[in-house]
């Protein structure tokens, strides 16, 4: 039997306008919103929830996970078996579940079997969206082969691998297809150096022009869209000027590149929190100096990044970018953001611009009679304090993800 639920007595969190609305309750019929308004006729088995003034708010979307980094020892996440690390993932993505992100959008690592196992309700966690491995040349972001280290590939077989070197044109447009057909919804390319990757510096530039012409085709040709890994202002530009839509991080954004990213109808996902983090464990994680001065480089530009990004029209997707024992800062991200964002703009970030990013417009990110049932209930008005949305879940009196209770105080 489908189970019904009146939330009842509530303020309903409009996310598109960042106001709240009284007097409106909201019914969900298995796994949708089944309408919202005042005097709603409900069917003979619904189970009526007061929320008691309590504000009610569409579940929210992290646009930048690893759900397989269960550890920050990347080597080890690559080398475990791939069933052990899809039960490590399971309990990753059931941690964020009970954070509030009822939607994850992973960028590198997760395949199609975490997405089935999901939605056939064998594991408790968020939708997931994927793109599969992410892209990298030899020597790049994610080839984490030291110097000396010879060996072919990076266990991209592995379900705890979050990458796969490719190099050449051919070769990249057969990888696209690769993780088009295993079901991917969008392409990851690593088109700029990282903070985690042994051999390449920050600013150095990866992929050609060709190649990831390329990677903007086979996306487009199947509907899809290409997401990058960039810092710099040369690197961002150079992937808009190409086609991709998604950039990822964008610590050190120009005003210029920023407005035609804008223009060119992209989406930013800063994930400041996961540069913060390391900065904060760096030393008793046994980083050194040379992983301290790329950390420093994109975490002294991050807040300038938002300011440049918001004052340019990009929209922003909330991200978080945390991989292992690092993942009990992810709701930091709301206090840093909100160093420069108002909290109805962080609120849009992390529902409405990350489900247009995912392609879930009207599915998630909103409470709207047909939308999916992700819903959260919230002890206060978010808008006033974006700290409700912080402390891993101790504000949220219910979480609700495609209709099921993941947690629920309330009578």
């Amino acid at each position: 039997m489908t189970q019904n639920y009146l939330f009842t007595g509530g303020r309903v969190l409009d996310a598109e306008q960042g106001v709240l609305r009284d007097g409106l309750d909201v019914l969900v019929t298995g796994d949708r919103i089944a309408a919202i308004g005042t005097g709603l006729t409900t069917p003979a088995n619904t189970v009526e929830i007061p929320l008691g003034g309590r504000t009610i708010m569409p579940g929210l979307i992290d646009c930048h996970v690893h759900v397989v980094a269960e550890t920050l020892d990347l080597w080890a996440n690559m080398t475990a078996p791939s069933s052990l690390a899809a039960l490590r993932a399971a309990r990753v993505m059931n941690e964020a579940l009970r954070r509030g992100f009822t939607t994850l959008r992973d960028l590198g690592g997760a395949d199609y079997g975490l997405v089935r196992a999901v939605n056939e309700g064998l594991i408790p966690g968020p939708r997931l969206v994927i793109c599969g491995k992410g892209l990298t040349t030899t020597g790049g972001h994610a080839d984490l082969r030291s110097r000396t280290d010879d060996r072919p590939g990076i266990f991209s077989d592995r379900l705890g691998s979050m990458g796969l070197i490719v190099d050449g044109v051919d070769n990249v447009r057969a990888a696209c297809r690769t993780m088009i057909k295993e079901g991917a919804n969008f392409i990851k390319v690593m088109a700029n150096g990282g903070v985690s990757s042994p051999n390449d510096p920050i600013h150095s530039i990866q992929y050609s022009r060709e190649e990831i012409l390329a990677m903007v085709e086979e996306a487009d040709n199947a509907g899809l869209y290409v997401s990058a890994h960039v810092y710099t202002d040369k690197a961002i530009r150079r992937c808009v000027e190409l086609g991709v839509h998604s950039l990822e991080h964008c610590n050190l954004i120009e005003p210029e590149t920023a407005k035609l990213a804008a223009e060119n109808g992209c989406i930013a996902v800063p994930t400041l929190v996961a540069y913060d983090a390391l900065a904060l464990e760096g030393e008793a994680l046994g980083l050194g100096a040379a992983e301290f001065a790329k950390i420093e480089v994109v975490r002294s530009g991050g807040l300038r990044s938002l300011e440049v990004m918001r004052d340019a029209g990009l929209p922003m997707a909330f991200g978080s970018d945390l991989l292992g024992q690092l993942r009990k800062y992810h709701c930091m991200e709301f206090e840093i953001l909100a160093k420069v964002l108002t909290p109805a703009e962080i609120i849009r970030s992390a529902t409405m611009i990350g489900a247009k990013l995912c392609r879930l417009e009207g599915e998630a990110g909103i409470i709207a009679p047909g939308a999916s049932a992700d819903l959260l209930v919230i002890n206060g008005n978010p808008l006033s304090d974006i700290g409700l949305l912080q402390g891993d879940g101790a504000h949220m009196s219910a979480i609700m993800s495609r209709g099921t209770f993941a947690k629920n105080l309330l009578h």
